[in-house]
């Protein structure tokens, strides 16, 4: 055997020798990795991004296999059930499926259903970026101020613990040149809110007549009863 070949064998041992130690490093190196994260389990995911309201065709979910550590508590592991269900809030392309976007749905759906002897009417709402923020569901009372006149405007409770059925984009969205009311008030909404018939009279009127009306969330599970009208005198 001549020098040259058994130089090349040399090398093609150091070689195999080599790559081997180094697979044995990264198999190594998985199996830590593994010890660590813990099991992995299997998840439904988003396949694409889901708007708010949609509902979940079959194109819409996939399945990932991630470490059980990080997938949260409600997470679906099958789509049984889910196939054509209606989620509450918008899911980016490959986020979890969780069984409470679906239970939100329908509380949501439970919220907004009208019963007999009440009205949902919509008003404009002065404070119009911390109205957006209330839930379907939640507890506000509405405030109703007047023009000011002779005495002075006044401001009163027209309802407590109204329930909120939904917020929608301030109103008059887009640019436009603000007048003085607007001004006065800043920027409004338009909220829904489940009320009686007498209400929804009162509340229409004041959509109309009224310098503002506002509302002022409550905590969860406060129904008190408050009111009163305070002149602009008194503040």
């Amino acid at each position: 055997m001549t020098a040259r070949r058994r130089r090349g064998l040399l090398l093609l041992s150091v070689a195999l020798a080599s790559g081997g130690l180094a697979a044995a490093q990264v198999h190594e190196r998985e199996r830590r990795a593994a010890e660590q994260l813990g099991p992995v389990v299997e998840v439904l995911v988003a396949a694409h991004e889901l708007p708010a309201g949609s509902r979940v065709g079959r194109g819409a979910v996939a399945t990932e296999r991630v470490p059980a550590r990080f997938v949260p508590p409600d997470a679906l592991s099958s789509g049984a059930g889910v196939l054509g269900a209606r989620i509450a809030i918008p899911v980016s392309a490959g986020g979890y499926l969780t069984a409470g976007l679906f239970a939100a749905a329908g509380d949501q759906k439970s919220q907004g259903r009208i019963r007999r002897g009440e009205r949902a009417v919509t008003v404009e709402v002065a404070g119009g970026t911390a109205a957006a923020g209330l839930a379907p569901g939640s507890r506000v009372d509405v405030l109703v101020s007047t023009e000011p006149g002779a005495g002075g405007g006044r401001t009163q409770m027209a309802l407590a613990g109204a329930e909120v059925l939904r917020v929608g984009e301030p109103a008059g969205a887009g640019y436009s040149e603000p007048d003085a009311a607007e001004l006065s008030t800043g920027p409004t909404a338009l909220a829904t809110l489940r009320v009686t018939v007498r209400q929804a009279i009162y509340l229409t009127a004041a959509d109309n007549f009224a310098r503002e009306i506002r509302l002022l969330p409550r905590p969860p599970g406060d129904r008190s009863r408050v009111g009163g009208a305070v002149s602009q005198a008194e503040l």
